[in-house]
């Protein structure tokens, strides 16, 4: 079976629908619809959540982990293309199980993402695999620290909460580059940063739920 494809509750026809209900939500980037559109969630999840896979929900994966409902991905993205011509060097921290890297890789054609968990980046390396996604590079390391070797990059997301913007994040972010995260312990809201030629801009936006931002690998 082509995985694109799927069958039944992961069918091509059901992903459409997620897209429209993404819409109906308030999802008005036409590039980012088009590439949730693209991405077949069902070969991401648990195979026994797979029938679950277009609902606007978190999943749970191995490791206390979750798979992002599909609104909070789109958002985070079209946070971060708004007004924008295009993402540009793209860096993910938390590529968990692989499937916002896939959504990012319809979108720019230079993605870097970065996972704590070993088990977890293994999942995403045979997912991605299956996709024939080959401008992905992927690395196991603390995304708190980000990716030095491979900055300044145009577009970071960050896909777990931590009280502020780590600062090695903050200067790996070219001028003109956006980063978007989840901020906050109890109340969490997706922070906005932009680095401007005299320093940065920030903003915030929806109230989110995500897992905390650890430092160090595992």
């Amino acid at each position: 079976m082509n995985v694109f494809n799927g069958i039944g509750m992961t069918s091509e026809r059901t992903r459409a629908r997620m897209v429209e209900r993404l819409r109906e939500e308030g999802i008005r980037n036409e590039e980012v619809l088009r590439a949730m559109g693209l991405v077949p969630r069902h070969i991401f999840v648990e195979e026994a959540m797979a029938h679950r896979a277009y609902e606007d929900t978190a999943l749970p994966l191995i490791l206390g982990q979750t798979i992002s409902q599909p609104y909070i991905v789109a958002r985070m993205i079209e946070l971060l293309l708004a007004g924008r011509a295009g993402l540009g060097k793209t860096l993910e921290v938390g590529a968990g199980c692989g499937y916002q890297t896939a959504v990012l890789a319809q979108l720019t054609r230079e993605v870097y993402g970065i996972e704590r968990l070993a088990p977890l980046l293994a999942r995403a390396r045979e997912n991605l695999k299956a996709l024939k996604l080959t401008h992905i590079r992927l690395k196991h390391g603390d995304g708190m620290q980000g990716l030095p070797e491979a900055a300044p990059f145009d577009s970071i997301i960050v896909a777990a909460a931590g009280a502020a913007v780590p600062p090695a994040l903050k200067s790996q972010l070219a001028v003109g580059g956006r980063l978007v995260m989840p901020v906050g312990r109890d109340d969490q809201v997706l922070f906005v940063l932009e680095r401007t030629p005299d320093g940065f801009q920030e903003g915030r936006f929806d109230a989110v739920r995500f897992v905390p931002l650890l430092p160090g690998v595992a």
